[in-house]
């Protein structure tokens, strides 16, 4: 038998929660468009999140707006200040529809 238990794992140790926290769901699709931006945005660029960093910002914004998150400077979140891709990129911004 393995030292963890059976069947159940070590029931003495209480599990530790993720380092941000819990935050919900968005179970009434408030950032569904930023979301499918996105999404877009990075199917259409083979996947390079570089060129969908204007997007991801949009989205987190949303989710921070409705509540859906903390409150967080987006500086903490990775977004500094503005390269010159990313300055060009939301003033071009387009939403992409399927």
């Amino acid at each position: 038998m393995s030292a963890g238990g059976s069947f159940g794992g070590n029931r003495g140790l209480r599990p530790v929660p993720p380092e941000k926290g819990v935050f919900p769901l968005d179970h009434m699709h408030e950032c569904d468009l930023e979301k499918k931006d996105y999404i877009n945005c990075l199917k259409s660029s083979g996947h390079q999140s570089e060129k969908c960093r204007h997007f991801s910002k949009k989205y987190l914004e949303c989710r921070m707006e409705k509540n859906l998150m903390a409150r967080q400077d987006m500086s903490e979140l990775g977004f500094g200040k503005e390269t010159g891709l990313e300055a060009s990129g939301e003033k071009n911004e387009k939403r992409i529809d399927n």
